[in-house]
């Protein structure tokens, strides 16, 4: 193989790479064609190279998309510290860019996992961007509120829905009903965590009902809120978030047939042009609605 090939050679393998950990992480060759902005098929024969190159079957094929085969763990580690060394030896080289300032306004309790995953997602789209985190009542660039939050002179697009859900310490006996009536929560201990519209709700509807909510704390945070249920302190409110459902000393229960639920998504004026970041953070938005 003559020098001048071997370039091409290796930026062809870090691509494949690229394409391996984006359909590792996405767990579909689809939402990875999204994600890396190239066509399905670029995506599969990219892999099917990479597995021929390799000798070794990555994905398991199915219905519901892919799953990674004990080849596909042992090489994801692998690859990820070859693309982040190889984004290390180009920044050496590269020339400094001005940066654009862009600054995102967040509400509370939009769990911290998937926050992450769309905020790596977003600032890999936008290089030259030095993203601010804000709060949401804050002057920013746009926001990821819920709906109640949406301002007349602002466009909204939907990124989750959440239900909410009663997290009782598994040591009270309100865990252990099959079903929970609006009547059960008289006399609970209860968490209050504000500023949280669902709980206004049922708050509101417990008051037209004459049942008293005996307050145990008042909280911010959905993290906070969630900790102080594991310790035994008493019942809250919170939106259904995978990572929360994690707790084991902890039960997940609906109230009755009532929904309370949330929709979170991305909010900006309605009026002007848009930023290449405003552009990019919508693009990013939808992949993960």
């Amino acid at each position: 193989m003559s020098p001048d090939h071997q370039p091409k050679s290796l930026a062809m393998n870090l691509r494949a790479l690229s394409y391996f950990v984006a359909v590792y992480d996405k767990g579909t060759i689809s939402a990875a064609a999204k994600q890396c902005y190239i066509a399905q098929p670029s995506i599969s024969s990219a892999i099917s190279q990479l597995e021929d190159e390799l000798n070794t079957q990555l994905f398991q094929r199915h219905g519901r998309g892919v799953s990674p085969t004990e080849s596909a763990e042992r090489l994801y580690p692998l690859a990820q510290r070859l693309l982040n060394e190889s984004k290390a030896i180009a920044s050496l080289f590269n020339t400094p860019e001005q940066r654009q300032p862009f600054k995102l306004g967040l509400i509370n309790s939009l769990g911290v996992q998937r926050m992450s995953m769309l905020l790596k997602d977003f600032s890999q789209a936008c290089h030259d961007m030095e993203l601010t985190l804000v709060e949401a009542n804050e002057p920013c660039d746009a926001r990821i509120i819920t709906t109640s939050q949406l301002k007349s002179d602002e466009v909204f697009q939907p990124i989750w829905h959440d239900d909410y859900l009663l997290a009782i310490p598994s040591t009270m006996s309100l865990a252990l009903k099959k079903e929970i009536r609006l009547q059960d929560l008289s006399g609970q201990p209860f968490i209050h965590r504000a500023p949280c519209e669902a709980l206004a709700d049922l708050q509101q509807l417990m008051d037209l009902e004459g049942i008293k909510m005996q307050i145990r704390a008042r909280i911010q945070t959905v993290e906070y809120a969630v900790g102080l249920v594991a310790a035994g302190v008493g019942i809250a409110l919170v939106p259904a978030l995978p990572v929360l459902m994690e707790q084991s000393n902890i039960i997940y229960k609906a109230i009755g047939d009532l929904q309370l639920r949330r929709t979170v998504g991305l909010a900006m004026q309605r009026e002007g042009e848009r930023t290449e970041q405003q552009k990019q953070l919508q693009q990013v938005s939808k992949l993960y609605s």
